[in-house]
């Protein structure tokens, strides 16, 4: 019978759902469009579309035009695809003075500012090696300038990219500790790790911090953290002279967008509730070299998504379903999840009628017959019902083995806190997270698309367009679970 229609019983979270719905027309999905796809939008004429640049502007604006072609009608602000937003980027000067005794660091060379804020400290130095917690709040610290000594005591060795990371990592070990007890000043001495990764870690420390509006405010409100070299180990571990700094920054703004659209549902009640494909259309840019590559092209960070959401929207425009499908091509989620965070507090369809986000980032490689689902376990899950939905779409398609590690709380990475998701399962949306999970050359010039694996790509988005199937046809509507504390 054409359009034969199938009878699908979901049982999830203790509601059975019940309603007749057409099979998802996964063969819409072709290889031959994710690749197309991908090649384009990965390619170095687009320089990386780094977030505040004409190279974000630019395939922001191939990403509408394919979105057209793909059938989507214009879901952004003025009948148009694109919501802009303003970013403000928050950036170290070279006015910024450090200073022990007459001892005087030159900037970047003998120190590292590595938290962007404007203020005046003089203290007096206290040094505590490579303290533990017990050790830092017993110790006296209030007004004055704590002397750290960095180590991998307490970070997992685990870590993608460790050694560009770690400093990162060891800032974040002792900011909160010293901080609360009214510290003045956070000074890391570098260890052999440290000093390892100086020169990776300086080009990121010199672009400054990135916000959308409110954030500026917070700018100033912070204590200083300094990276000084090993070198000056022994100086500060004896000297009695005061520390006399000054951090200085300064604020500019960029444009930044989202490129959003829609496939109208079918049922007459229910086109007017959203399921929200997301991903984002942002990379790194042009930064420091690996070999002779500067450009950052992010083909899995994250092309890998876009290009999928559109294989879904094409599915959708052949075979719409009852819900409408909702498509947000978030910018600036390399700055902070800027652009998830504006769409989230802005969006351009009633958010109550936003009935779940399924969002994916890095979803085309590592092992072909495994991923993850993040949000699917506590305390990140948010919806049992939209988690078992996304599991029964896995069991029918593409049966991958589920990765139970990368959603623990205590995950080195704290995965689930890092991509577009979030802002939306902070305003109580039900939301999960697909990923093929990081790798090595996560966040380098060699994230290329000849290194993208196209079965598992495929595989993924059939697995993301499966979910969204269900949920566009069911006459039911996921629901929240009570008292979800989304914490780090």
């Amino acid at each position: 019978m054409k359009n034969k229609m199938i009878l699908v019983l979901l049982a999830c979270g203790g509601v059975v759902f019940s309603q007749a719905i057409k099979k998802p027309l996964v063969s819409a999905i072709t290889d031959k469009d994710l690749k197309t796809d991908m090649y384009q939008m990965a390619g170095d004429h687009f320089n990386g579309r780094e977030a505040g640049t004409l190279d974000e502007l630019k395939v922001s604006m191939w990403l509408a035009d394919k979105a057209k072609e793909a059938g989507m009608a214009p879901a952004g602000d003025d009948g148009t695809y694109f919501q802009f937003f303003d970013m403000y980027r928050h950036q170290v000067t070279s006015n910024t003075k450090f200073k022990i005794g007459q001892k005087e660091f030159k900037l970047w060379k003998d120190v590292l500012v590595a938290e962007t804020t404007n203020i005046k400290v003089d203290a007096s130095l206290i040094y505590l090696g490579a303290a533990t917690k017990e050790e830092i709040e017993k110790a006296d610290i209030k007004g004055k300038a704590v002397v750290i000594l960095a180590s991998k005591q307490g970070i997992a060795d685990d870590i993608s990219l460790f050694d560009r990371r770690y400093p990162g990592l060891v800032r974040s070990k002792y900011y909160d500790l010293v901080a609360k007890k009214g510290a003045g000043a956070l000074i890391i001495v570098a260890d052999a790790l440290a000093e390892e990764s100086w020169s990776q870690v300086e080009p990121q420390m010199t672009r400054g911090v990135y916000g959308i509006e409110g954030f500026r405010d917070k700018i100033g409100a912070t204590i200083p953290v300094f990276w000084v070299h090993n070198d000056q180990l022994e100086y500060l571990k004896n000297t009695k002279d005061l520390l006399s700094a000054e951090v200085i920054s300064e604020t500019y703004k960029y444009p930044s967008v989202n490129i959003v659209g829609t496939i109208a549902g079918t049922d007459a009640k229910l086109k007017n509730e959203y399921v929200l494909f997301s991903g984002h259309q942002d990379h790194d840019g042009v930064r420091q070299k690996y070999g002779k590559d500067s450009i950052y092209n992010g083909a899995d960070d994250n092309a890998s998504t876009c290009v999928a959401m559109l294989a879904i929207a094409r599915a959708y425009k052949k075979q719409p379903g009852k819900r409408t499908a909702l498509f947000v091509f978030h910018g600036s989620e390399e700055r902070g999840l800027l652009g998830s965070r504006w769409y989230a507090s802005h969006s351009t369809v009633p958010e109550k009628d936003i009935i779940a986000v399924l969002n994916g980032d890095m979803i085309g490689r590592n092992n072909v017959n495994q991923a993850a689902l993040l949000g699917s376990s506590s305390p990140h899950e948010n919806s049992s019902d939209l988690v078992a939905i996304a599991k029964r779409a896995n069991d029918e398609g593409p049966k991958f083995d589920l990765d139970k590690l990368w959603d623990r709380p205590e995950h080195p990475e704290y995965f689930y806190f890092r991509s577009d998701h979030l802002p939306y399962a902070k305003r109580g949306i039900p939301s999960v997270f697909y990923t093929s999970v990081l790798h090595s050359q996560y966040h380098t010039p060699m994230d290329e698309s000849e290194n993208i694996d196209f079965v598992k790509l495929h595989k993924m988005t059939e697995w993301m367009y499966r979910t969204g199937w269900i949920l566009s046809n069911d006459a039911g509507r996921p629901k929240t679970l009570p008292n979800v504390q989304l914490e780090r």
